[in-house]
């Protein structure tokens, strides 16, 4: 199994692949004439249905892919065969106008697996199936270790105890997890396959967001699934025990389909603990030499788990200078640092911390983000820059021990919610650390802030925690909410701005 993953790329299936991917196909099926996808055939899926056809590439290099078709479900016999959907070399079964996407194949490289890459294919079949307006998406799926218990269950039986946990099916128990449903028992389903006794079950996934007579392609994500961490803090012995901390959060939001994690400010300080002996400057430096390893752990897990993480903030010594950064760790392997810009008076007397420099917004695969700091989103002419840059949601890790602190953030997030027209999610921690000098209380409640407008609730607060509670918060935004504010708002706190009267401009 290949762990280091540099790079990920998802993209639409090129006859240039076919190649690299023919070895693919030998190492799954064989190098029987026909036991894998010529050439001809990967040319008429394109041709048919581009969209469907896809690849996973991992360092460069062609780690797996999925090809799918759309079926009329009304046309697919209860007893189908896979030769009766794809045994065409012309795949006369696929209609445009269909309800229903039907997998047909998807294949992950030997080495590759084990990196949760099967379940990426399988997100972007929802996905595809929720943009294209589908019922849903359903296939024949093997059951590679029924020869082992034939002559002793019938499939319906094997399938049961498969679902009970009794026994392990590689392939059954991979799309149970991935929230396919076992409809019926296919017979003769595909011709020499000995492993299922030729047998397959139909799975199915229901698309909740299907809208009967609407065929509208939706061109981008709209509708963005937030999930924030309110991190406990507390001692850990090692770092190997926080990160296990931290991917049991990451799972947890990934289970519920988050587009992104949050990650509250020096959410690693209990690392601190054992250099209490050491001054507070000197002792967060050594809290400094974590950063690298976690940031990779980071980007580790947003690949493996299908999810944007923002990784809170995290002390780092850059020529001998302290600063406090972050990490956005994309779901394609891509990571893009920021900085706190305004250091807090504590933080500078206390740490010897140098104020960053750096504001951007960052392109992800939900619109333009931005993030800020705990004490910069109380200056409200960061957020407006990166507002104007097109930012449509603010994420505010962030630290305070007091609660007249906690309201300084909390009220700055809702303003700049407001008066830039878009949605500023804050997670911060909660908890004691009386063996950490400068880090001892924390006071939060983590929460997703809105505009106010009738398409918003009328208190600007789409979601929050309970206080001081260890807990996840998991809250849906839609952008086109946003789009809609812009230009038809009871006001419009952007397009109203008097440039007449005033600018702001970066330096």
């Amino acid at each position: 199994m290949k762990n280091n993953i540099e790079n990920l790329e998802l993209k639409y299936l090129s006859l240039t692949d076919f190649e690299a991917l023919k070895d693919v196909f030998i190492e799954i099926y064989g190098d029987a004439p026909d036991a894998y996808w010529k050439k001809s055939e990967l040319r008429e899926l394109i041709n048919k249905f581009p969209e469907g056809q896809v690849v996973l590439y991992v360092n460069g290099e062609i780690a797996g892919c999925a090809f799918a078709l759309i079926v009329q479900s009304s046309k697919i016999d209860k007893k189908h065969t896979y030769d009766d959907i794809a045994g065409d070399s012309k795949f006369e079964m696929h209609e445009a106008t269909g309800d229903m996407l039907y997998g047909i194949d998807i294949l992950i490289k030997k080495s590759y697996r084990g990196l949760k890459l099967g379940r990426r294919l399988y997100d972007y079949r929802k996905d595809l199936c929720e943009k294209l307006n589908l019922k849903g998406i359903v296939f024949g799926g093997r059951i590679p270790n029924y020869y082992k218990h034939a002559s002793e269950l019938t499939p319906r039986q094997y399938i049961q105890k498969v679902r009970r946990k009794d026994i392990i099916d590689p392939v059954l128990n991979f799309q149970l997890s991935n929230d396919f449903r076992p409809v019926r028992i296919l017979s003769n389903y595909l011709e020499g396959d000995k492993d299922s006794k030729e047998y397959a079950v139909w799975m199915q996934w229901d698309n909740i967001y299907y809208e009967k007579d609407s065929k509208e392609l939706s061109s981008s994500k709209t509708e963005i699934r937030l999930g924030l961490v309110q991190w406990q803090m507390r001692p850990y012995n090692d770092l190997d025990e926080l990160l296990h901390q931290v991917e049991y959060f990451v799972q947890s939001l990934s289970g519920y389909r988050s587009d992104f994690a949050l990650f509250p400010e020096f959410f690693n300080a209990p690392l601190m603990a054992k250099y209490n002996h050491l001054s507070e400057p000197e002792a967060i430096r050594e809290l400094a030499k974590y950063t690298l390893p976690i940031k990779d752990k980071f980007r580790a897990l947003s690949i493996a788990y299908n999810i944007n993480i923002i990784s809170g903030s995290m002390p780092e010594v850059i020529d001998g200078k302290l600063f406090n950064v972050g990490c956005l760790c994309k779901r394609d392997g891509e990571v893009e640092r920021f900085e706190k810009i305004h250091v807090t008076p504590d933080e500078a007397k206390v740490w010897g911390m140098q104020r960053g420099n750096m504001l951007k917004t960052f392109d992800t695969d939900c619109g333009k983000i931005g993030i800020l700091i705990c004490y910069d989103v109380e200056f409200p002419e960061l957020s407006r820059l990166l507002a104007l840059e097109g930012m449509n949601i603010l994420f505010v890790p962030f630290l305070t021990d007091t609660q007249n602190g906690f309201s300084r953030v909390k009220l700055c997030a809702q303003a700049r919610a407001v008066e830039n027209e878009c949605y500023v999610a804050i997670a911060g921690s909660v908890g004691n650390l009386p063996k950490v000098h400068n880090m001892d209380i924390q006071y939060a409640q983590s929460a997703v802030f809105t505009p106010s407008d009738f398409a918003f609730p009328s208190n600007g607060i789409k979601a929050e925690t309970t206080p001081n509670t260890e807990m996840i918060l998991i809250a849906d935004v839609n952008l086109d909410d946003l789009t809609e504010l812009h230009n038809f708002g009871s006001v419009r706190n952007l397009k109203d701005r008097r440039e007449d009267v005033y600018q702001l401009k970066r330096s």
